[in-house]
């Protein structure tokens, strides 16, 4: 088993608190994904579960053992970083080997195991290579075979994908997904790029300033995002927000004014019994639940026009009013200046009170 288990986890530097007590549970074989905006944590948390940065206060299990004092060498862990961190001087071979050899591992187990993990990466005719001659995928791979032939119970990965261009990162995304379900390994991996969390995870964690926003499956997240920071977050294009005034209909229920576009009135589907007339609230619409059939609809002239051949993004604003992004798959006839009618079905809409929580 390779469960890790974080209880009320603290981390400070003098007065500053990074991490502000978190609770965690990732299960035996589980790919988990930190995730949030620069500075929220990440990747300090991750050094903490490594054994790179200590604990202030809380307890930190891995594999049902506690480990806050464990050396980072002892705790059956193994970490990918940023940068390859290669020797440039050594082959495939002598870089996937090293930690080995510097355990006193015996040679021809040594050779076993990294034509093991050459074997699974795909790495086999490069093992003779230096890290110059190898592609940045390629040196990433590398990397990440250094880490397999310790059989650790659990990966990590800071950003393993940041210095490769968009194209290799793709590839990349679909070598590591590929890995995990091969190795059936506990990985836990941190990345800013919501796109890449969305695509690898099993569950995700938000993070902002020190503390968890929301835990769940990355389509839980997309759905159900509990508060405003979760919803602008996860998605992309973000969410569309716009400001609105809530007011009871006549027959009971809810509605909003939305004053930033011309006083539009969209009707809403919630039941918050705590919700008052009156109260300013955010309205939440993803672009692609922009149709032509929807009960709520916005009149905005367009800006801008992204074809990207299937599907078309219209940036339109309602006079002064922000961007609003709109998904379509019919957007080849329209064009910059002219005017649309941007349908929503309001049981889509997602409202947010004025703390950012969630009404349902």
């Amino acid at each position: 088993m390779s469960e890790v288990t974080l209880r009320n986890i603290r981390k400070s530097f003098g007065g500053l608190d990074v991490i502000k007590g978190v609770d965690l549970d990732v299960q035996s074989g589980e790919f988990v994904v930190f995730v949030g905006p620069s500075g929220c944590g990440k990747s300090t948390l991750l050094r903490m579960i490594a054994g790179l940065e200590d604990i202030t206060s809380g307890t930190l299990s891995i594999a049902g053992k506690e480990v806050n004092d464990v050396d980072p060498s002892k705790r059956g862990i193994a970490m990918v970083f940023q940068s390859y961190a290669l020797y440039p001087h050594m082959t495939v071979r002598e870089n996937m080997g090293f930690a080995l050899r510097f355990a006193g591992v015996a040679k021809a187990e040594v050779a076993r195991q990294v034509e093991e993990a050459a074997r699974i990466l795909e790495l086999e005719p490069l093992l003779d290579r230096k890290p110059k001659q190898l592609s940045g995928g390629q040196r990433q791979r590398v990397a990440i075979g250094r880490a397999i032939v310790r059989h650790p119970k659990v990966f990590l990965f800071d950003e393993p994908l940041s210095n490769l261009d968009a194209e290799l990162r793709v590839h990349m995304r679909i070598e590591i997904a590929r890995l995990h379900k091969k190795l059936a390994t506990t990985i836990i991996y941190v990345t800013h790029d919501q796109v890449e969390a969305m695509t690898l995870a099993d569950k995700i964690v938000v993070l902002r300033s020190g503390t968890v926003e929301q835990v769940g499956a990355p389509l839980d997240l997309y759905d159900d995002p509990a508060n405003l920071f979760v919803a602008g977050f996860i998605g992309s294009p973000k969410m569309n927000f716009f400001k609105g005034v809530l007011a009871r209909n006549g027959d009971g229920r809810w509605s909003a004014r939305l004053p930033d576009l011309g006083d539009a009135i969209i009707p809403l589907t919630i039941n918050a019994s705590l919700a008052a007339a009156g109260t300013t609230v955010t309205i939440g619409v993803r672009p692609e639940h922009f149709d032509d059939t929807g009960a709520a609809s916005l009149d905005m002239v367009v800006d801008m026009l992204e074809h990207l051949g299937g599907e078309t993004f219209a940036f339109a604003r309602y006079g002064a009013g922000e961007l609003v992004t709109v998904q379509t798959r019919n957007g080849r006839g329209l064009k910059a200046g002219q005017t649309i009618t941007a349908r929503f079905d309001p049981a889509k809409a997602l409202v947010f009170d004025e703390e950012g929580q969630r009404l349902r």
